[in-house]
């Protein structure tokens, strides 16, 4: 039997994309906004970051999906989402939570002159370069780097950025090109 956009099945099938769609962008603007927690606690509540210096950026790490996505690499739609495209020149914090089911990380790219995010080449290895990277925040419940921000909790890095434009990427494979990235300016 083959169904057709007249099929009241088809119709349904529809609305209810739509409705679940609209939900899980209801969450993930929740929680990028900090409405689940206060900021400075983990999604989880498993861990709290220290008081950070300078002008602090919250950012969500965060993809669609769950068991429905486990066993898949791409990880479905895949966000990061800050709260201020634009910071003053200096000392920036940025406070990282995943709310996502994947481990994620988020990486500082200087963003070259004439390019757009999401234009890196990505290798072979399913990751883009990480040539003049200016740090990352890739630890759960700590700062700097490690192997990866896990699904419910935080991490954070504190940098001196220069004025210029900034790349914000998830550099775990597939990840970017699966669209985790956002730009980030310093004036």
């Amino acid at each position: 039997m083959r169904t057709t956009s007249r099929d009241p099945r088809f119709l349904v099938a529809v609305a209810v994309a739509v409705l679940v769609l609209a939900g899980a962008s209801t969450v993930a603007f929740a929680a990028a906004s900090g409405k689940f927690a206060n900021r400075w606690t983990a999604p989880s509540g498993q861990c709290t970051a220290p008081s950070l210096p300078g002008t602090v950026v919250d950012v969500t790490l965060t993809n669609m999906g769950g068991a429905m996505m486990r066993g898949w690499q791409g990880g479905g739609t895949m966000r990061i989402l800050i709260d201020r495209q634009t910071v003053p020149a200096g000392t920036v914090s940025l406070r990282v939570a995943n709310t996502g089911s994947l481990v994620h990380e988020l990486v500082v790219l200087p963003l070259p002159k004439g390019q757009q995010v999401g234009e890196r080449a990505v290798g072979n290895d399913d990751r883009v370069g990480e040539t003049r990277s200016l740090g990352e925040a890739s630890r759960s419940c700590g700062p700097g780097a490690g192997d990866g921000i896990d699904p419910g909790s935080i991490g954070w890095v504190t940098l001196n950025l220069a004025p210029g434009t900034y790349e914000l990427v998830c550099n775990l494979p597939g990840h970017y090109a699966a669209g985790m990235y956002t730009q980030l300016t310093a004036s």
